[in-house]
């Protein structure tokens, strides 16, 4: 076994696959965050929840903030955690702030 024994379906958003990951007909919800946010690691778990329970018909993942900090600006994410959710590469929802894993799976099923 692993030395991360839970499985996760997280993926890793970056500059390189961004646009191909966010142009489907399903949700995807991008958290952007980085490693020095409390709120951000606070939100991390919930995350992998949200990535483990849409499986086959979501795609959730995370954006560190640090790492590509051209995304952020170009989508006006100021504060972290942020989390937009796209549909056909179209921003359909906005979420700023740590928020309860609900709200985010209401996101989910409704597009």
């Amino acid at each position: 076994m692993s030395e991360n024994s839970t499985h996760t379906n997280t993926i890793e958003f970056t500059q390189a696959n961004f646009d191909t990951l966010i142009n489907a007909d399903s949700p995807t919800l991008v958290d952007f965050w980085a490693p020095w946010c409390g709120p951000c690691k606070a939100l991390g778990p919930t995350i992998n929840e949200l990535a483990n329970d849409f499986e086959g018909k979501s795609t959730v993942g995370k954006l560190n903030v640090d790492d590509h900090p051209s995304l952020a600006a170009k989508y006006g994410v100021s504060s972290i955690p942020t989390v937009l959710v796209f549909k056909n590469s179209k921003l359909i929802k906005t979420l700023v702030g740590l928020r309860p894993k609900e709200a985010y799976a209401e996101v989910l099923n409704a597009g």
